[in-house]
């Protein structure tokens, strides 16, 4: 049915015990999933083998030695076995309520792209994968999560040749996946945002794997790759997020998603080629960001 994919890190300390969390909760999905993994990073090779995912040791990266979003992606599409993919960050837990999500948007809409937005939880030790795991993940997430922001989307499930022409993004230096949602609107393929019926935990790290970066999140932005990555992505104006799709999945239906926040994307766009509507986006941003109470209260109502 998918074909799933990641590009781990270096299987190193507390990286690499939510590394394996996340991979191996992949191994769970009934029914199977094609699983790959990407790239030589240290420990890479060997997880593959302990866990029995195929491993592509062949990832194209820039100078600074990050793997390039576009070879990714392309280089996946080609090696999957089925038409339907599915690109995961290697540090996100996903179970049992993943799959049929999946299942009822295929069958509503079979060519789009479905995101996740994410909970956030820490996570220090490898878990135990024994009967009723997923429960106690999800009572967990239930005391100790927090919501993460709709910027931050890493899961995209896809077919195969959804986008054209994607830049040639740093992986994981910002920019990348908002861009992924805007060349999927751009192309007028629905997106689905899967977040009311699929949880998708992502575990806690830092940043000290990326060069410059002195484990703060703030710091990620100001690096040569991120400002690199902004530009090819042509700014702000064209960083999509989750409450840019179209579509919301419920546990009852798919709905239109219909929001405030929308019209801050129209006038963003818009500013791009008319400079003297910025005044006037940034004022947009102003009020939803002040009131966040409000657009929140009409997106409830939406999905009920």
């Amino acid at each position: 049915m998918l074909t799933l994919f990641a590009t781990p890190r270096a299987f190193r300390g507390h990286i690499g015990i939510i590394q394996r969390n996340a991979i191996r909760s992949w191994t769970y999905l009934r029914p199977d999933c094609e699983l790959m993994l990407f790239g030589d990073d240290a420990g890479t090779a060997e997880v593959a083998g302990e866990f029995n995912i195929r491993h592509v040791p062949d990832v194209k990266r820039n100078a600074y030695g990050t793997p390039l979003l576009n070879e990714l992606f392309d280089a996946a599409e080609k090696a999957a076995r089925y038409p339907l993919l599915c690109y995961v960050n290697a540090d996100l837990i996903l179970m049992a309520d993943f799959l049929p999500a999946i299942r009822r948007v295929v069958g509503l809409k079979p060519r789009c792209l479905m995101i996740c937005q994410r909970w956030d939880v820490t996570l220090d030790e490898e878990l135990d994968f024994h009967p009723g795991w997923d429960r106690e993940i999800k009572a967990y997430v239930a005391r100790t999560g927090r919501p993460g922001s709709h910027t931050e989307v890493d899961c995209f499930v896809f077919p195969r040749g959804l986008w054209r022409n994607i830049p040639p993004f740093a992986l994981g230096r910002g920019l990348w996946d908002n861009w992924l949602i805007y060349g999927a609107r751009a192309s007028d393929s629905p997106v689905i945002d899967l977040s009311h019926v699929v949880l998708a935990v992502h575990q806690d790290h830092d940043y000290s794997h990326q060069p410059h970066v002195m484990n703060s999140k703030a710091d990620v932005w100001s690096t040569e790759e991120a400002k690199h990555n902004r530009v090819l992505g042509g700014g702000y104006a064209y960083a999509f997020s989750a409450k840019d799709a179209t579509h919301i999945l419920t546990r009852q239906s798919l709905k239109r998603n219909i929001i405030p926040y929308h019209l801050y994307r129209k006038l963003a766009m818009l500013s791009v080629t008319h400079p003297f509507l910025t005044p006037l986006v940034d004022l947009v941003r102003f009020v939803y960001q002040r009131y966040p109470a409000v657009g929140r209260a009409l997106l409830l109502w939406r999905v009920k």
